[in-house]
């Protein structure tokens, strides 16, 4: 029997110290540095990277490279930026390169021939607030608030799968949300709940 690692105190309502807003930002994005070498490292740097993925609350869609030629596609990042934005505010923020790498990653190591479903990309501080009001698994000092996160699922694949084989690939934080059946994902340090 594995022991249960503790909830994340990034991504749930357990622990954590509430930081001014820049404050956080800024130590969620310092601590964030740690994971680029890991996320870098699964991804080569010669071959285009690609994503496909759908908003489920719009029906938006992205499908197609955001990576070509050594470096990141501004306008692929600009599409990317908007598909995953808080629709509930209908507000984006550019969000964090090194977040499509991890799932590039993970859907490449899973051979997945569907996109990822989206079901949470950025969330405002005000969306972010509201929901954490309404359950105890929804952190204050969020990652989706900077950009870094996004709660996914894989059509016709597990849940508990996704989130294994994302754990042992140690890209950053995997949360599994079995109930729920999704997973989130970010470029944040490598840790794991449920």
């Amino acid at each position: 029997m594995r022991p249960r690692l503790p909830p994340c105190p990034c991504c749930t309502g357990g622990g954590e110290t509430i930081l001014p807003r820049r404050g956080l930002l800024g130590a969620a994005l310092g601590l964030a540095c740690t994971a680029a070498a890991g996320a870098r490292a699964q991804v080569p740097d010669t071959a285009p990277r690609r994503l496909t993925i759908q908003r489920l609350q719009t029906g938006e869609v992205f499908d197609g490279p955001y990576w070509r030629d050594g470096r990141y596609d501004r306008e692929a990042l600009r599409q990317l930026d908007w598909v995953l934005r808080d629709p509930s505010m209908e507000e984006a923020t550019p969000m964090d390169p090194r977040l499509f790498d991890v799932l590039a990653t993970v859907a490449r190591q899973m051979d997945a021939s569907e996109g990822y479903q989206v079901i949470s990309g950025y969330r405002a501080p005000e969306t972010n607030a509201a929901r954490a009001r309404e359950s105890r698994r929804v952190s204050r000092a969020s990652l989706h608030m900077s950009g870094m996160a996004a709660d996914v699922r894989l059509p016709g694949r597990d849940s508990l799968g996704l989130a294994r084989l994302a754990a042992e690939l140690q890209v950053g934080g995997v949360g599994l949300y079995r109930r729920d059946g999704f997973v989130h994902l970010d470029c944040g340090p490598a840790r794991r709940w449920q």
